[in-house]
């Protein structure tokens, strides 16, 4: 019986933020095209959306005031990214970004959403405020990106693999973690586990470490 590798390539919210900024600093790409990859990445990290979903978001599904993110619609990159349905139907949902990742992300959002006053324009758009193609981004933004930082080529979907990883480290309750992720079944969510890196191993068991400490020395 062949095993299944559980190494799919994840991106925590530590390398996440590299990456973003390693693509603020690439060369041949405009200012206002730097800032949209770098925001969409650091979304796509703290959110755990699908690639086709980021891609689909209008200024009005933001809600920067609640911290949410609305999803009802996606993008089709079989059809130059044509806007549509969603995948299924739990798919539809609102994002809460609740935590400091979140709330990160929500700050350099409203920043490249400062001169976009329509409400139905597509927070990531290309030159002529049609979709983004994910396989532009990933040439032009994070391939380039990845290969600088000397670590492994994968897609967007690395970023929503590391959000789920990171929610799951947190302890939030797995039926949250479903809904925030618009999976259909806990079977899922599940196969989004992986192996975890020993960096975050480690991380996770010094977290414990320092909270039995604070709860010990207010006792």
């Amino acid at each position: 019986m062949k095993i299944h590798s559980r190494r799919n390539v994840s991106f925590s919210w530590a390398q996440a933020a590299q990456i973003a900024k390693q693509i603020r600093n690439l060369d041949g790409l405009g200012d206002a095209r730097r800032e949209q990859y770098s925001t969409l990445i650091l979304l796509a990290a703290a959110s755990g959306l699908r690639s086709s979903e980021l891609l689909a978001l209008k200024v009005d599904d933001i809600d920067f005031k609640a911290s949410t993110v609305r999803v009802d619609e996606s993008s089709d990159q079989r059809t130059n990214g044509r806007i549509g349905p969603c995948k299924n139907a739990a798919a539809y949902r609102t994002v809460a970004l609740h935590d400091a990742e979140g709330k990160k992300a929500m700050r350099e959002l409203k920043n490249i959403l400062v001169l976009r006053p329509n409400d139905d324009a597509l927070v990531f758009q290309s030159k002529r405020a049609g979709p983004l193609l994910e396989t532009t981004i990933l040439n032009q933004g994070l391939y380039p990106a990845l290969k600088a930082l000397g670590l492994p080529q994968g897609g967007l979907h690395g970023f929503r693999r590391g959000c789920n990883r990171r929610w799951e480290l947190a302890g939030i309750n797995p039926a949250v973690i479903r809904q925030q992720m618009g999976h259909s079944s806990h079977r899922m969510t599940a196969l989004y586990s992986g192996e975890i890196p020993l960096d975050q191993v480690r991380a996770a068991f010094s977290s414990k470490l320092l909270e039995k400490m604070e709860n010990e020395a207010a006792a």
